[in-house]
């Protein structure tokens, strides 16, 4: 497997250098396409195919006007048609706002419709910048993953920089069985790919510090197929549980705060509450510590309808909620009453409680309780959430909790222990016993809580809240100098 995905990479990267392939979309195991070797040929479409070719271009024209919707009206970026090969990177004003009609735009057979725009230029903030040309010289490549549709490449571009590359799975599940059902293969591919067109439009409608960063696209040639699309965001990785469980409170709580930022953001963004059909921590990824949201071609803006609260049932797993009936005639907050609800159950009830601050605890479970219910909104959740990070950053949360200590501490400035370590549960670092403390008297109160604690060392690093971190030691034998440490030993006698 190994060797079959070395060899995906590979083909991947030259492909790029010889200006043809950019977007590999072959999934691993599988093998590339030789130089000269035609893709195999889709089915020919047999007389029961030919009806299903109205339904498949019904299914692209819905796709089309989709997003459609999502590129125009609203507060948010405008659209516009990009040239191909050209990106964003056109500035206002210039040679951009002179748009030939582009190549791709032409419509499909049996009355599908053309590309819908992409994002344009013009729109506030930092737009993207790459384009076919970064990707001409990319090195690395890397399999990250592949889902229903799509397949995600890691890629270092010219400059340094590492992206993630994002295009239509050639072999993916989606491509396979539209082309089984209807045995056209661009057709197919079109209707795929509108998926990762939407997505590229609700990355540059919505961004937000919590949404990945859309960098550029690229249109080219690949395969049999014309003008496919791979998109460029920002790098992250992937979000997994159970290493998530071992990290400290601290940064678990990070993961849930930026979560609920998140949520606040698409229930009052500019294109109205929006809700993530398919919300699984396999849809997010974490940047620099942050959970940001990649996966946005299962997203929703439109309420459901409704002609009675029986029509506003909200379904999970393990339990059902009735949400009323608007007189406008859609299920009130159905949308942000789904995102939190997930965000509940596969976020908030793992990783907000445990090993949390003991005076933090009531609050916490307060939010998680509420959250599980659905007694509180979106708004009260991220509110409850900021209070907890302003307790925590503070260091209130410490009131009426540290006890002043009856042991002394001798202080050794410049120095470290370089060893005598001992392991404690939840810690930056797996071989040590290494915290994050508001101030010197927390950092004695932990060391008074360890049995095994007879000193700690005060580094210079601090956590994204402010905090310092602290090494806590078993003994103070060897003492070194360091001049970015500060050690405390407990005094003798």
């Amino acid at each position: 497997m190994r060797r079959r995905r070395a060899a995906v990479a590979a083909g991947f990267c030259a492909s790029f250098l010889l200006g043809s392939v950019l977007n590999v979309l072959f999934a691993p195991g599988s093998e590339p396409p030789r130089p000269g070797q035609s893709p195999e040929p889709s089915p020919a479409p047999g007389p029961s195919r030919r009806g299903g070719r109205g339904e498949l271009a019904r299914q692209i024209r819905a796709r089309y006007e989709e997003v459609q919707r999502y590129s125009r009206g609203g507060p948010g970026p405008g659209a516009g048609r990009p040239e191909r090969r050209r990106l964003m990177d056109l500035a206002p004003g210039g040679p951009g706002l002179q748009r030939p009609r582009p190549p791709w735009a032409r419509p499909l057979p049996d009355g599908a419709p053309g590309w819908p725009p992409a994002p344009g230029p013009g729109s506030p903030g930092p737009g993207p910048r790459l384009g076919c040309a970064a990707l001409r010289n990319v090195s690395g490549a890397q399999y990250v993953g592949s889902g229903y549709t799509k397949a995600v490449y890691r890629v270092r571009l010219p400059g340094g920089a590492v992206v993630a590359l994002k295009a239509v799975d050639f072999s993916g599940h989606d491509l396979g069985s539209c082309v089984r059902e209807f045995g056209v293969r661009r057709g197919c591919y079109r209707l795929a790919a509108h998926k990762l067109l939407k997505e590229m439009v609700l990355l540059e409608r919505l961004r937000h510090p919590n949404v990945l960063q859309l960098y550029g696209y690229c249109y080219q040639d690949s395969e049999d197929i014309p003008d496919t699309l791979t998109t460029i965001t920002e790098l992250g990785a992937p979000v997994e549980m159970i290493q998530l469980l071992q990290t400290s409170w601290e940064d678990r709580f990070r993961i849930c705060l930026s979560l609920g930022r998140l949520l606040h953001h698409l229930a009052h963004s500019p294109l109205g509450s929006v809700t993530l059909l398919d919300f699984r921590p396999r849809q997010f990824v974490l940047v620099d510590g942050e959970l940001k949201v990649t996966d946005l071609d299962d997203a929703r803006v439109e309420e459901t309808p409704c002609a009675g609260s029986a029509d506003c049932i909200l379904e999970f797993p393990a339990r059902n909620f009735t949400l009323p009936c608007s007189a406008h005639g859609w299920c009130e907050g159905m949308n942000e009453k789904r995102n939190l609800y997930n965000a509940y159950r596969f976020f908030f009830t793992y990783l907000l409680p445990h090993s949390a601050p003991p005076s933090l605890r009531p609050l916490l479970d307060s939010i998680v309780n509420a959250t599980g219910e659905l007694t509180w909104g979106v708004d009260e959740t991220l509110a409850q959430l900021e209070k907890v990070l302003h307790l925590y950053r503070s260091g209130q949360y410490l009131q009426n909790s540290t006890a002043s200590s009856s042991t002394e501490y001798q202080r050794i400035p410049d120095s470290t222990i370089p060893q005598e370590d001992y392991r404690c549960w939840p810690s930056y670092h797996h071989g040590s016993c290494l915290l994050s403390v508001f101030n010197l008297a927390e950092a004695v109160d932990v060391c008074e809580s360890h049995a095994q604690c007879r000193a700690f060392v005060v580094t210079n690093q601090t956590t994204w809240t402010g905090r310092q971190l602290v090494f806590f030691k078993t003994g103070w034998s060897q003492v070194v100098p360091d001049p970015n440490k500060t050690t405390y030993v407990k005094a003798s006698g």
